[in-house]
């Protein structure tokens, strides 16, 4: 799986960083993907993280 944000619609909320901190990392206006192809055992919390993303900004692309 491959994780990937819209910076466009991302505006910083942090909601996928409380989500999976592992993965992401909130900015003042933008997150940033510390791991972009997270392992298997984490995708719980990498879907909870595209699911409470109040601007949808993310999503996951499977490989």
């Amino acid at each position: 799986m491959r994780v990937v944000v819209d910076l466009d619609l991302c505006q910083g909320h942090g909601m996928c960083e409380l989500e999976a901190p592992d993965i992401f990392e909130a900015g003042r206006d933008a997150v940033t993907i510390l791991n972009e192809n997270p392992d298997e055992s984490q995708r719980a919390e990498v879907e909870a993280a595209v699911r409470f993303c109040p601007t949808q900004a993310l999503k996951i692309v499977e490989e």
